[in-house]
């Protein structure tokens, strides 16, 4: 019974989403309140556990998610995604342009949110194909697909970084695990993927982006721009690293755990951006804080969904549903790490959302990772990489490929869903391989 009622309440988070079209936010709200109720919590408990969910999650999100958009903002205010891609572009040549845009897409990517990087980063797409004459899917998949892989696998972005919380994994190992997974998927997604998509000979849409082009002198050195983007991955990165060289008890670990935390990681980032790409470059204060201001409402309703997905894993523990997945799984075969991606990925294609399904996920299947003796980062990554499957006409980000790409609804399935379903299936292989190892 309590999994057929969780089953109930996701049918009516579908039907909440895509049937009256309501925010997933107040849909996962809705759907968390019912499903406490139906599960039998008593009614004076029901409010308190949404709202311990929702704050148990928004504590630590909050704060590497607003950083995060405030680096993604200075970065692309300054010039300095311009200046990266520019001078990739200009280093590899026009035969290795896929590479220098992969490149770009992955710098970029660590910082901003896929959007963001995206209609940031179309405008040096079609400048490139223009000069060099190449097919517009040819040069622009890479690009996306790199923006897609950090999207799912790698913190500091909010949909791994919330599933990292939820799961109790440490975030550096995430990032560890899903660089190493990263890296191969975006080969095979990117510049591999895109030369079977030349046949598509597509021009960029006239009037549909009105790019502002910064020229040479207002935009910052190419090593400032790779120094400063690069910063949270380099200290995330050095603490997984010293986790598993540094012995314990010594300050020596102790400090590298400290800076490499998200948020201290993020809160120095945003501190160096501020003097690297504006005060460096002759900004004031004042104009700085009006970019850093302006990028948090950028994410205020991603927060918001995500401490939605919150309530919902609250709920599910409280009510007594966690223990019940757990005793139920105790006796089963399948890897908790195929069930994650399998559950994430049938809520992708239902929902469109990877952030809404990469959360909902998170709380049905978290108590598994106690019983089962799953490693949380791998599932983690699992898990982000069943949101990511065979994004289509329910998922925002397939308008936005196929309006800039300038393509057919068939041409869009062709290239950008299937992209979005080789990044998830060698996501999931990338996990299994590592999970041999560890």
């Amino acid at each position: 019974m309590p999994l057929i009622i969780v089953a109930i309440g996701v049918a009516i988070l579908l039907l909440l989403m895509i049937g009256f079209k309501i925010n997933g936010f107040i849909s996962l709200v809705l759907v968390s309140l019912f499903v406490a109720v139906a599960e039998g919590m008593p009614l004076d408990k029901v409010v308190k556990s949404v709202e311990g969910g929702v704050g148990g999650t928004l504590g630590h999100m909050a704060l590497v998610v607003g950083f995060g958009a405030m680096i993604g903002n200075l970065i692309a205010e300054s010039g300095a995604a311009q200046r990266i891609s520019t001078t990739l572009i200009d280093k590899f040549g026009k035969k290795n342009v896929q590479w220098a845009l992969l490149i770009t897409g992955f710098v970029v990517g660590i910082a901003m949110f896929y959007e963001v990087g995206f209609v940031l980063l179309i405008p040096i797409v079609f400048t490139v194909c223009a000069s060099a004459e190449l097919p517009l899917l040819y040069v622009g998949v890479p690009m996306a697909a790199a923006l897609s892989v950090t999207h799912g696998f790698l913190p500091p972005h909010p949909g791994p970084t919330a599933i990292a919380v939820i799961y109790g994994a440490n975030v550096s190992t995430v990032l560890l695990y899903g660089i190493m997974i990263a890296i191969p998927t975006v080969i095979i997604a990117g510049p591999l993927f895109s030369k079977l998509l030349k046949r598509f000979e597509k021009e960029p849409p006239k009037g549909l982006f009105n790019p502002r082009i910064f020229k040479e002198e207002e935009m910052p050195s190419f090593g400032t721009c790779m120094f400063t983007a690069l910063i949270p991955i380099v200290l995330m990165g050095a603490s997984a690293i010293g986790e598993m060289t540094l012995a314990n008890g010594t300050y020596a670990r102790a400090l590298v755990h400290f800076i490499g935390d998200p948020v201290m990681a993020m809160l120095i980032s945003v501190l160096v951006s501020m003097y690297t790409l504006g005060l460096a470059r002759g900004k004031k204060m004042e104009d700085i804080m009006k970019i850093v201001s302006s990028s948090i409402s950028s994410v205020a309703m991603i927060l918001l969904i995500i401490g939605g997905g919150g309530a919902l894993k609250q709920v599910l523990i409280d009510s007594g549903v966690g223990k019940y997945i757990a005793t139920m799984m105790a006796g089963t075969n399948i890897s908790p790490l195929v069930l994650a991606w399998l559950i994430a990925a049938i809520l992708r294609l239902a929902l469109g959302s990877a952030t809404v399904a990469a959360m909902t996920t998170a709380g049905i299947v978290l108590p598994m990772i106690a019983t089962s003796g799953a490693n949380p980062a791998l599932m983690v990554l699992a898990t982000g990489a069943g949101s990511l499957i065979f994004s289509h006409v329910n998922d925002p980000g397939f308008w936005i490929f196929k309006e800039y790409f300038n393509l057919t609804i068939g041409e869009t399935i062709a290239s950008w869903s299937m992209m979005e379903t080789i990044i998830s299936v060698m996501g999931l292989i990338g996990v299994l391989v590592i999970n041999m190892f560890i």
